[in-house]
């Protein structure tokens, strides 16, 4: 199900934009954007065809379709320690809009959020995006442990909002309960916000169990937004799809009202929606054929990296990328350039643009491919040098 001649590579060199498949000339493998190469199940083509049968696309409810937030917030009670009602649940245009979003609702201009670092761009972009004033948390890059004196150290009497990223990208992390609920414990001291990006929290391997952050204390429960999307796990990142989830009702109503997702000005498609609604309700068999197979490409990646000489990877508890240390004393640009150049494959550098300063020295390299093409791509990038 999973193999190269699953792939439909004209397909992908006509919509893969993003750094992918249609955006490089032919020969270039890509391994860079977070996305898969497969195509999305069979059970989300049907959905999406049973509900445009009757000729209908009308307005749907401005805060989601009652079966898109029924399946989200079952979702998250069954598979992720969540707590949540159907009236938790926000439909956005996306995770990156939720997370933008959220910035809007916490922060004033001049605010302080912090972040770890390295971590995903969108964390940086979106505090920027409505003038607030960025602290970075270092984590490390290997492991994606947090130094809590240091997170600590950073909070001032400007600080609103704490960002984590759970499963971490590009590390690939999973926090566990006992370190949420310190995040919790040091957030509730200081009456901060906690925005917990949960995309990758489907894509978890070695049986590890994941608790979404407003599960593992009161305090976590009372002041945080959750964000969620479906590009990750079910391959339909070009629907735009995503969900705000958070406890309190009144919040998320005030949230919703100043989103303007009370009205049409705003609202997601509904077609969208019914595909994510579809993807939980009837994919599931599908996706654990996909994980199995992401797992084994995870460690084809870090095996055959391993033992290059060039590179020293992570081993990554979550999400299908691997972030590994650069060894041959080429910075993070130059060596992806030279990946280009020489070895014909699209990695992503650990440059301050993409994951923050405390990136450098390690690239990005995405496996949610073949393992035919996977095994290619490293073995260029190994030849490369």
């Amino acid at each position: 199900m999973f193999t190269n001649a699953d792939i439909n590579f004209e397909a992908l060199k006509k919509k893969a934009y993003n750094g992918r498949w249609a955006t490089l000339e032919d020969g270039i493998i890509p391994l860079t954007a977070a996305d898969p190469d497969f195509r999305m199940s069979t059970e989300i083509e049907q959905g999406i065809i049973d509900y445009i049968k009757d000729g209908y696309l009308s307005y749907g409810p401005f805060s989601g379709l009652p079966e898109f937030k029924n399946s989200v917030a079952k979702h998250f009670n069954t598979e992720k320690n969540g707590n949540y009602t159907p009236e938790n649940v926000l439909a956005v245009n996306s995770a990156a809009q939720g997370m933008f979003l959220i910035a809007k609702y916490v922060l004033n201009p001049g605010d302080e959020a912090i972040i770890f670092d390295p971590v995903d761009f969108l964390f940086k972009k979106t505090v920027d995006a409505v003038g607030g004033s960025l602290k970075l948390c270092p984590v490390d890059a290997k492991t994606g442990d947090i130094n809590f004196e240091i997170l600590e150290s950073l909070i001032t009497s400007k600080t609103k909002l704490i960002s984590i990223c759970n499963p971490h990208n590009p590390v690939g992390r999973v926090y566990s309960k006992e370190i949420l609920i310190k995040i919790s414990e040091i957030a509730a001291a200081h009456d901060l916000w906690v925005m917990s990006d949960e995309i990758w929290s489907d894509i978890i391997y070695d049986n590890i169990e994941f608790h979404t952050y407003s599960s593992v204390s009161e305090a976590a429960k009372n002041k945080s937004f959750t964000v969620f999307g479906f590009s990750k796990s079910f391959g339909i990142a070009g629907l735009r799809i995503g969900a705000v989830l958070c406890n309190d009702q009144e919040i998320l109503e005030d949230f919703t009202e100043k989103s303007q997702f009370n009205s049409t000005i705003e609202g997601v498609s509904t077609l969208s929606q019914i595909a994510a609604s579809v993807a939980i309700e009837k994919a599931k068999p599908w996706f654990a054929d996909f994980l199995a197979h992401l797992q084994s490409n995870r460690d084809l990646a870090y095996k055959t990296l391993n033992k290059s000489g060039i590179l020293t990877p992570n081993l990554p508890q979550s999400t299908f990328v691997i972030f590994p240390k650069i060894e041959n004393g080429f910075s993070s640009e130059d060596f992806a350039k030279r990946c280009l150049e020489v070895g014909k494959v699209s990695v992503v550098p650990g440059s301050e643009r993409w994951f923050g300063k405390g990136a450098e020295g390690h690239i990005r390299i995405c496996f949610s491919t073949s393992a035919e093409i996977l095994t290619e791509g490293l073995e260029r990038i190994i030849k490369s040098f």
